[in-house]
Parts: structure tokens; C-alpha cells; sequence
């Protein structure tokens, strides 16, 4: 259904688009222009009031996605030295200063994150095989993480000489607890899919011939006899309060968001359908009936 190359896009009858990362032949390892495809997609699968889930895969049954391309060999992550370095190298000047505050530094795996982290849309990761450095970290603000028996994870930050990337040092101990964070990512070892089940990163396991299916089951069962609206506002008030300082916050947010829908057609349908005992029928659309408080954090800018 899409022009690019690093990806693929699916929409299935249901509503349930599938995003594929397709460099096969380099185990779906990350690069810049993936992340761009990625971003793309998921501000088209937001717009797109057909789209009730999105589910991430990778392509072939080895990878996930191997990490970030290491075709630049000891440049790979020095980008005022890559070939490909671009605007990252204009950040150094002449005395070899750096500008720490310049957009130009941003890590693209947590542009990825990022992007995930604000969809109105549920993200469901089926994790296909080997899963390293963005490879697991862009699942962790995914909502459900499912992985095949043959799937592998590492946080192999520290053996590569570098550190954790794509806001994993604040979803990754929220996930699975600071304890088990320090410890993936101090060893940089990399785990079978049992170690990632017990350390709470993944819900469940199941034979690879079977991920698809259960990652659209569960699809489904999340989205399919819900408000679209109500999800989508329901997975940014989860997802923004577990930042919150005092639940005063989650209780401002609760109070505008009970109030609003209230008024809005969904609630209406909701308490009757249930009355009288039949299948809900949702009118209200994510693309043009938010509330009129949403969004209603802060613009977070970098800098």
C-alpha cells in the first residue's frame, strides 16, 4: 500500500495495519532512512480512522531487527565522521566544540520511540527473532510485546562502547524495574526469550508460525469491541501519568476527559449497547472528535 523501501504496510479487513521492517538480507537492521519510514507510517496509521492497531514485525523469520547498520564500521556511531553524517557533523566547529543544545544531535532511534510513545493508535510488538540494541528498545513503548520461541534480546549498549539510546533509560526501568534494567545493560548480554518473559519485558511466548495470529488476536481483543477515541485517549493518559508526580495530576486529566466524552455520542451508545445487550456501534473518530483539551501536556521540545 506504500511507496517505501525499508518498510512495509499492511491493512487488514479489521483495521489492523502491520508494519514491517524489511531489510531481510541485513537481519531489518535500523538505519536513518528506516526511521523516517517508520515515523511516516505511524503519522498515517494516526490519521487514518480505518486503522483500530498497529502490530510491528520484522521480515523473515531470523531478525526482529538486528540493531543499527554497522556497515560504517568504527564511524558508526561517530556521525561528524560518517560518510552519511550530514547535518551531525555540522555541529562540530572548528575547535572541535560541540553544540549540545543543536536538534542535529538527536538520536534517531529515540525520534522512533518518541513517535510510538505519542500514537493514538495501540502499538503491539511481534517479536520474530534476534532483537538488539534499537532492535528492543524501539519495542519498549510498544504496549504489548509478544515474541516467537526462537526470539533473542540485548541491551548490548556497553559492549559496543556506547550507552542506551532511544529513551530506553526512561521506558526500559519502568517496564521491567531498575534492578533488571541495570543488569541487561550493564552485561550487554544477549537473552532468549524465557530471561525476557520472567524480567517482565515481553507478555508471552509463543511457536513462531503462530505470532502473527496471536499478535492480531490480541489486536483485536484490545480494540474491537472499544471507542476508538477512548482508546486513544486512554493509552496517552496511561502512558503520560506514569510520569506524573502526585495523582492530582491523573485526577485534573480523568476529571476533563470523563466530562468530555460524557457529552459525546460514544458514551451514549456505550450505556446502551450494554442495556440493551447487543454490539456496540462507535461513531465518534480519533481523526476529529478528541476532546478539545487534547492534547493537554506541554510541548516538550529538544534542546
Amino acid at each position: 500500500m506504500s511507496d517505501y523501501e525499508q518498510i512495509k504496510t499492511e491493512i487488514d479487513d479489521d483495521g489492523i495495519m502491520v508494519l514491517t521492517l524489511c531489510r531481510p538480507e541485513a537481519m531489518n537492521a535500523f538505519t536513518g532512512r528506516m526511521m523516517h519510514e517508520i515515523i511516516d507510517a505511524l503519522d498515517k496509521a494516526d490519521s487514518d480512522d480505518a486503522v483500530r492497531a498497529v502490530i510491528m514485525t520484522g521480515d523473515g523469520d531470523r531478525a526482529f531487527c538486528a540493531g543499527a547498520d554497522l556497515s560504517q564500521g568504527d564511524k558508526t556511531f561517530d556521525y561528524a565522521e560518517r560518510t552519511d553524517g550530514g547535518k551531525k557533523s555540522d555541529v562540530i566547529s572548528e575547535d572541535g566544540g560541540v553544540d549540545w543544545s543543536s536538534e542535529d544531535i538527536r538520536d534517531g532511534g529515540g525520534m522512533v520511540t518518541l513517535r510510538i510513545y505519542e500514537s493514538i493508535k495501540p502499538v503491539i510488538g511481534a517479536i520474530n527473532g534476534a532483537a538488539v540494541g534499537i532492535g528492543v528498545t524501539m519495542q519498549l513503548p510498544m504496549d504489548v510485546r509478544i515474541a516467537s520461541d526462537n526470539a533473542r534480546f540485548g541491551f548490548v549498549f556497553a559492549r559496543r562502547g556506547i550507552v542506551p539510546e532511544a529513551c530506553s533509560s526512561w521506558f526500559l526501568p519502568r517496564i521491567v524495574g531498575i534492578s533488571q534494567a541495570l543488569q541487561w545493560c550493564y552485561s550487554g548480554e544477549v537473552f532468549d526469550a524465557e530471561e525476557a518473559l520472567r524480567g517482565g519485558l515481553v507478555k508471552e511466548i509463543v511457536p513462531q508460525a503462530e505470532l502473527m495470529t496471536r499478535a492480531k488476536e490480541v489486536a483485536l481483543q484490545m480494540t474491537q469491541m472499544s471507542s476508538p477515541v477512548s482508546v486513544a485517549m486512554t493509552r496517552q493518559m496511561l502512558w503520560r501519568m506514569m510520569g506524573a508526580d502526585h495523582p492530582m495530576e491523573a485526577h485534573k486529566v480523568d476529571s476533563k476527559a470523563i466530562f468530555g466524552r460524557g457529552r459525546q455520542s460514544d458514551a451514549k451508545e456505550g450505556v446502551m449497547s450494554f442495556l440493551e445487550k447487543r454490539a456496540p456501534e462507535f461513531a465518534d473518530k480519533p481523526s476529529s472528535d478528541l476532546p478539545d483539551f487534547y492534547p493537554w501536556w506541554d510541548e516538550r521540545k529538544f534542546s
